[in-house]
């Protein structure tokens, strides 16, 4: 029979090399958050996780004992918090779930529009207070606003590939950058207010689905909330948006202090 002719051989072995390659690309992509990595486990002592019965809805923030901060837009009928979880799948030995016993979105959001991001906040308390330790404890509120070029960290359990979708089982955290609010208005035209903060790097690395609700940490305090974003997520030039913390300070407190 003979072999192949040279050409034809040489053709396979490129194909089977760049299919190699593409396999290996694709297990590289499914290891990242968008662009992220693992977040060293408990080093998020914050970061929760809000269920509907076995499924992720949301991230969100411990802001107090009993207290979760998290997107407007995640509020469901009935739901329950995680604290202490890494890995999704496993028991981890400091998790605990608790059930929602209220939520009380911010007054100015617009639950009718989904296409209105303004004012993205939420306040879930729980039934009972959490117990607090190095790995489930409470994050301080920033006392100022971000400030551009600052460095900080986004965590959540959403999807590390877009637009196709794949939801990793532990957390994931990734580095990213403060925008000016011009650079977030040019990317986003008539879409940004003072309420809202832009964060990104020029390596991509964005929240995207199932990320909504957590926390964007700055020298360890809360200053964003993830809200919202570019479809597909992690556009270096179209960065994610979040709730700008600082702007809701006064009703955060307020709202926590009316409430035992």
């Amino acid at each position: 029979m003979g072999h192949p002719p040279p050409q034809a051989a040489q053709a396979w072995i490129f194909l089977l090399l760049l299919v190699g390659a593409w396999a290996g690309l694709s297990r590289a992509q499914g290891s990242k958050v968008l662009e992220g990595q693992e977040c060293e486990p408990h080093s998020q002592p914050w970061q929760t996780a809000l269920f509907q019965g076995d499924r992720l809805v949301c991230g969100g923030v411990l802001v107090g004992a009993r207290w979760i901060l998290t997107a407007a837009h995640c509020k469901k009928q009935k739901y329950s918090v995680r604290l202490g979880d890494h890995s999704l799948q496993s028991r981890d030995e400091p998790e605990q779930e608790i059930q929602v016993a209220e939520s009380i979105q911010h007054p100015c959001f617009n639950s009718s529009n989904p296409e209105d991001h303004r004012h993205d906040l939420m306040l879930v308390r729980m039934r009972r207070p959490a117990s607090i330790g190095a790995k489930v404890r409470p994050i301080k509120l920033s006392n100022r606003c971000p400030h551009v070029g600052q460095k900080c960290t986004i965590s959540g359990w959403g999807t590390v590939t877009s637009p196709r979708e794949n939801f990793p089982d532990t957390l994931n955290c990734a580095e990213v950058d403060i925008f000016s609010q011009n650079k977030c208005k040019d990317a986003y035209p008539g879409k940004i207010t003072a309420g809202m903060v832009c964060a990104g790097n020029s390596n991509g690395a964005d929240t995207c689905q199932g990320d909504s609700g957590g926390p964007l940490v700055c020298d360890g305090r809360l200053q964003g909330i993830t809200s919202w974003g570019s479809d597909p997520c992690g556009r270096p030039e179209r960065p994610g948006v979040y709730t700008n913390v600082c702007r809701y300070t006064d009703w955060i407190q307020k709202t926590m202090g009316n409430r035992p």
